[in-house]
């Protein structure tokens, strides 16, 4: 089983900590910034960082749902990271500022992909496609903390 690895970034009009702040509100701001590839979306411990655990289910192909229940650490300032009880899958979001009002976020999602021809497919296809969804997730949070 090989790693697969997503990572998409965006540099937004907005301080670094508002931006986390805004990442981190699982209770409030991150559900609106889901696209409909999320569904089921539910806090159910916390709602703000580190120690929240919240489920949603992510279908990222017409034929693949994945039901994702993530716990939430902080373990650097600037970076969340949320680990899927249910899978392998593990994603990062790093927020560093980027000059003058300016802030970078950097998310990274790893899994232990399948193995064989399909793994192969996995890793070559599923990054391009879980990139198009964050880059929905990014634009949306962009819109929300440049208000």
């Amino acid at each position: 089983m090989a790693q697969v690895e997503a990572t998409t970034e965006r540099v937004v009009a907005a301080d670094a900590e508002k931006v986390f702040d805004t990442l981190a509100d699982y209770s409030g701001t991150r559900a609106k910034l889901l696209p409909e590839h999320f569904s089921e979306y539910e806090v159910r411990e916390g709602g703000d960082g580190e120690g929240t655990l919240v489920h949603w289910k992510l279908q990222a192909t017409s034929k693949r749902v994945r039901d994702c229940l993530l716990e939430v650490s902080e373990p650097t300032d600037g970076e969340l990271v949320e680990k899927d009880r249910n899978s392998s899958m593990v994603t990062t979001w790093r927020v560093t500022p980027a000059g003058e009002g300016r802030s970078r976020v950097v998310v990274t999602t790893t899994w232990s992909g399948a193995g064989g021809i399909g793994g192969f497919f996995e890793r070559t296809f599923a990054p391009k496609g879980l990139g198009r969804i964050y880059d929905v997730v990014l634009a949306r949070l962009a819109a929300e903390v440049e208000k």
